[in-house]
């Protein structure tokens, strides 16, 4: 398992997927290392559900860290292509969160699910003394539909189109930006530049806006591991091979700056907010138009071929297994702690 950051394929594999309780014909999709939602049949319906922690960094301002964080929790049943319908939350809250704090995070996750249409099921609330922020909980995220709508991480097919929304690096940078600008040792407009990627970081709309205007064979969200984990992880589950153009992958501004100076290789950090769709060819004029009519930054950077892995421009790109990004964090935080 690596020191920081989800557990790799290897450590899934001996420790996960061989305990995974008991067996079930209702489960017909199940934990797969990559693959970011599973699947429940109830009574010919499928429930797609996810969970993740709760991230709550209070620099970011309590209202905007709580849409942050409540995005990339229904994001993974998002990209299946099934609306996000119900929440479950756990919220283990540390001593300092006052009950103002915690207000303002309520209130805005109450106001973003009921404009998304999602109804919050059931939950609990506490304060503790051990935790402390970022991580404040978790929660399981829930989207009923029809079994043959949903999108699959691994349904990729040969001849598909592949879009990348927003890029790679976005979340990573926006976060490390806002967080310590004042240490990144670059020119002020060079960090306004990235700080202002915080506010792409956000692809629950952009991931059903690309499922209703299809055909979308796949999709995924660029988690930890970056554009390169989330290809590999793409072409090795629908054992396809993903011909990439570098020059076709959109850099957003201040990216590419704030990662040369944290020694951060942009396309393995992690950047929740971009979306690799899988698309078959007659769709991908309309997937990109209906992105673009959303002011969503989209581009063409490649196809999918018979064979396997991830080539870029001729090379073989490989699942970078760390994310360099959380010791850039690391890095940051303790400059910050001795400054």
């Amino acid at each position: 398992m690596s020191e920081l950051g989800k557990i790799d394929r290897t450590f899934f594999d001996r420790h996960v997927a061989p305990n995974l309780g008991a067996k079930r014909d209702d489960v017909p999709v199940g934990p797969q290392h990559g693959v970011d939602f599973g699947v429940i049949d109830v009574d010919g319906s499928a429930l797609v559900t996810a969970t993740d922690p709760i991230s709550i960094l209070p620099p970011l301002g309590f209202e905007r860290a709580a849409r942050f964080a409540l995005d990339l929790i229904l994001a993974d049943v998002a990209v299946s292509g099934i609306a996000p319908t119900h929440l479950s939350v756990c919220f283990t809250l540390p001593e300092e969160m006052t009950d103002e704090a915690f207000a303002t995070v309520w209130e805005t996750i109450h106001e973003e699910c009921a404009d998304l249409g999602v109804a919050v099921a059931t939950g609990h609330t506490a304060r503790y003394s051990d935790p402390s922020y970022p991580w404040v909980g978790a929660a399981t995220a829930m989207g009923v539909g029809n079994h043959d709508e949903i999108v699959r991480p691994d349904g990729a097919n040969v001849g598909d189109r592949l879009l990348l929304t927003t890029g790679p690096a976005v979340e990573s940078v926006g976060l490390l930006s806002t967080l310590y600008g004042d240490h990144l040792e670059l020119p002020d407009d060079v960090v306004a530049d990235a700080q202002q990627r915080l506010d792409e970081v956000h692809c629950v709309r952009d991931a059903l806006t690309a499922a209703a205007a299809g055909p979308v064979t796949a999709m995924h969200d660029v988690t930890e591991g970056g554009l390169a984990g989330a290809l590999n992880e793409m072409a090795d589950g629908a054992d396809v091979r993903f011909e990439i153009d570098r020059e076709a992958v959109p850099l957003r501004p201040g990216v590419e700056a704030v990662c040369e100076t944290l020694e951060m290789d942009p396309w393995a950090s992690t950047s929740c907010g971009s979306l690799v769709i899988a698309v078959d060819p007659d769709g991908v004029d309309d997937v990109r138009s209906a992105l673009e009519d959303r002011d969503t930054v989209v581009a063409e950077i490649g196809r999918v071929e018979s064979g396997d892995g991830v080539v870029v421009d001729g090379e073989r790109l490989e699942h970078p297994n760390v994310d360099p990004s959380w010791a850039a964090y690391a890095e940051l935080a303790s400059r910050a702690s001795t400054e």
